[in-house]
């Protein structure tokens, strides 16, 4: 698809009209396409789906099914040796004719036994009589293409099979459902009216049709920049939905840094003695805070080593408290404060972090804060720990609303949002500044251009190579 290419005089009219396919991608339909859409390895079950304007043809002429193939239904049948003519394997065929099916062509998925060498059979066979094999995410570049899904549902289809949480799956399935589209539509359906309204005005200035006042137009600006601007502080919680979050767990030693982290991963994954020093390298484990996927990342403990060992595991504790999303300090209430609690407080500046007063439940000595939010914990007893979880979560969301389904979860939407933003807020300063309705419009187009980059309207041919190179190959 082309990209957008705003100039001087550009009309709602010529905008529209620009944003028409290439007549040449529907080349990139005229071949037939195959892949294994089932992990690899061995299973029960592996599907092999075909799509193109020969997928039936080709799946009929390497099986013997007992009754033909039907649109919408699937046939028992049997996948033919080429060699021997004999039955190899049972097969289930089902056929989506066109516009009927996800990639809006005709596909057939044959589902057998899933034996690798089967799949590979198969493909091969499939391959000989003119599919070639897909390109990883070619199947919903196609539905994209066609007008079947826009690109933030086409994201969607990666972010549901990669989900490692329920929560995660359920926004990646609103998401798949058009949840992001419908919530910018009606900002895009405000901002085609107002530069519909100036195009007026402009387009026929010597038929006395009245100006738009600059009081309306600061006005309709801001009701469409309402829900963006609502998106976009959401953009915090969307890409911790997506991508999860690090969480460094750091302090000095016996502060109860492994006690912790055994707490909140809810089994015994570190050593616990009372000798310091234990911890001498980094212990890892991925846990669900509320959907949230999290890694939480147990460190030695901070103070001068007494040999190399806990030397090289203090250096990694320092390098993966630089590198975390957010940072755990675990304080001991019951010994004096430390100056090395102070020290890496102070090291950490403004980065995110908690401060966990440990081991109430023995005494209630200072806490050097600093500004940090601080949650009182007892890694023996339990108590804080649902706490806890809760301010981490709180902290690294920024406050953005947590039951919020419709989400910016990329960067590169949260860039389309952005640049929306930016250019509506131009065009707000050029009103106010009484510069000609023309100049607004430039940047209203812009805006729209920007929006439009969102749903995948108006996307260049490398950025979706990009996007649908990230899929897996069968999806």
């Amino acid at each position: 698809m082309r990209a957008l290419r705003l100039a001087d005089g550009c009309s709602l009219r010529k905008y529209l009209s620009s944003l028409d396919m290439d007549q040449g991608s529907a080349e990139l339909h005229a071949e037939t396409i195959v892949a294994v859409s089932t992990p690899p390895g061995r299973g029960g079950i592996g599907v092999v789906r075909l799509s193109g304007v020969r997928a039936r043809a080709i799946a009929e002429g390497l099986l013997r099914m007992t009754r033909p193939l039907a649109a919408g239904r699937a046939r028992f049948g049997y996948l033919v040796d080429e060699e021997t003519g004999d039955a190899l394997d049972e097969v289930i065929a089902t056929f989506f004719e066109r516009p009927h099916s996800y990639t809006a062509e005709d596909v057939v998925e044959i589902a057998c036994h899933g034996s690798p060498v089967l799949m590979d059979y198969v493909m091969r066979r499939c391959i000989a009589a003119g599919a070639r094999l897909a390109e990883p995410g070619e199947f919903t570049e196609r539905a994209f293409l066609a007008g079947r899904l826009d690109l933030t549902q086409a994201e969607a289809v990666r972010d549901l099979i990669e989900a490692s949480t329920l929560h995660q799956a359920r926004v990646a399935a609103q998401q798949l459902g058009g949840s992001l589209s419908r919530r910018v539509a009606p900002a895009k359906e405000r901002l085609v009216a107002l530069i519909a309204g100036l195009e007026a005005g402009v387009d026929f200035a010597e038929d006395d049709i009245d100006t738009m006042a600059v009081g309306e137009i600061v006005a309709r600006i801001a009701e469409i920049e309402a829900p963006l601007q609502e998106l976009e502080r959401g953009f915090g919680y969307g890409r911790i939905v997506h991508d999860g979050l690090r969480l460094a767990i750091v302090g000095r030693p016996n502060a109860g840094k492994s006690s912790l982290f055994n707490r909140l991963v809810e089994r015994d994954r570190a050593i616990v003695t009372a000798m310091p020093g234990t911890t001498r390298d980094l212990v890892t484990e991925r846990v669900s805070m509320e959907g949230i996927p999290v890694e939480l990342i147990d460190t030695a403990g901070l103070r001068e080593a007494s040999d190399e060992a806990e030397t090289m595991g203090i250096a990694k504790s320092r390098e993966a408290m630089a590198e975390a999303d957010l940072v755990l300090l675990v304080v001991d209430t019951a010994a004096e404060a430390h100056a090395e609690d102070v020290a890496t407080l102070e090291a950490l500046g403004e980065r995110p972090v908690l401060v966990a007063a440990n081991k109430v439940d023995l005494g209630a000595g200072a806490v050097p804060a600093m500004g940090a939010h601080v949650v009182r914990t007892s890694a023996v007893t339990g108590e804080g720990i649902a706490e806890l979880r809760r301010a981490i979560l709180e902290l690294a969301t920024k406050g953005a609303p947590m039951q919020e389904t419709a989400l910016a979860t990329n960067l590169r939407q949260r860039e389309a949002i952005t640049k929306t933003l930016a250019a509506l807020g131009r065009a707000r300063e050029a009103a106010i500044t009484e510069v000609p309705d023309e100049m607004i419009l430039l940047d209203l187009y812009e805006a729209l251009g920007s929006l439009d980059a969102l749903t995948g309207t108006t996307t260049t041919e490398d950025i979706l190579r990009l996007i649908f190179s990230s899929f897996c190959i069968g999806k």
